[in-house]
């Protein structure tokens, strides 16, 4: 499938419900590639509108940004803190999105990941899917690295490697129906999140695969690990 000049791959997968008496056939898998992000908002309000209205399966998609900076409803431009020459040299962006959430950086070496999905078929459970999601990346961390991470608590949202944020959640769910999601980081540049107050923590450090393993990763594999475990997570 093929959006402009970018160039996806579509992978539709059989996906029984984990709730019983919920008859769901699939969830579509859509890959964008690298996509700058007002292209990728687009596809994703686009979608977003099909599965609210019956015309489209719940959809996953994934994607690489190139460096942008999205505040959520409750974001504080203060927690922006890089001069525009920098944003401009880097060829930043900033956003304003409907996702709950501070300010959030995305950027090349990140898996981004937008799952549009209908809870009316989970229970209408809007902690329980959050919590779903936090659990794809602590069981991939656990089992493809042995690296031992857990949700974040309170205000501390997302999944945690010690003190760091690996992977921050923010979502929107409107009519039952989430958009946003998630963005780990695999090769990040984490120098890049010093031109923020990541999520408003003052206190908040990040970290990435890299990072915490000293190699660079093979992030193609790693894309794949990220459609694997959410769909064993939504029990495939």
């Amino acid at each position: 499938m093929a959006f402009g000049p970018w160039k996806g791959k579509n992978i539709s997968l059989k996906m029984p419900s984990p709730f019983k008496g919920v008859n769901m056939n699939c969830i579509e898998v859509v890959d964008l590639g690298f996509m700058p992000f007002p292209e990728a908002l687009q596809i994703q309000e686009r979608y977003f509108l099909e599965v609210s209205d019956g015309r489209r399966r719940d959809t996953l998609i994934l994607v690489e940004h190139p460096p942008v900076l999205t505040l959520g409803r409750r974001g504080k431009r203060e927690n922006i803190i890089a001069d525009q020459e920098t944003l401009e040299r880097n060829n930043a962006k900033i956003y304003e999105i409907s996702r709950g959430g501070d300010v959030t950086y995305h950027g090349p070496g990140q898996i981004v990941g937008y799952p549009i999905m209908n809870l009316a078929n989970y229970g209408k459970d809007i902690r329980r899917f959050v919590g779903s999601l936090e659990n794809v990346f602590i069981k991939l961390l656990k089992n493809e690295y042995n690296i031992g991470a857990l949700p974040g608590e309170n205000k501390y949202t997302g999944v945690w490697v010690g003190d760091k944020k690996i992977t921050a959640i923010g979502i929107a769910v409107k009519k039952w129906v989430t958009m946003h999601g998630f963005a780990f980081n695999v090769n990040t540049r984490l120098a890049d999140f010093g031109w923020i107050v990541p999520c408003g923590l003052t206190d908040c450090q990040v970290t990435s695969i890299e990072n915490l393993t000293g190699q660079r990763a093979d992030f193609e594999k790693i894309k794949d690990l990220v459609t694997q475990y959410f769909l064993e997570e939504f029990n495939v």
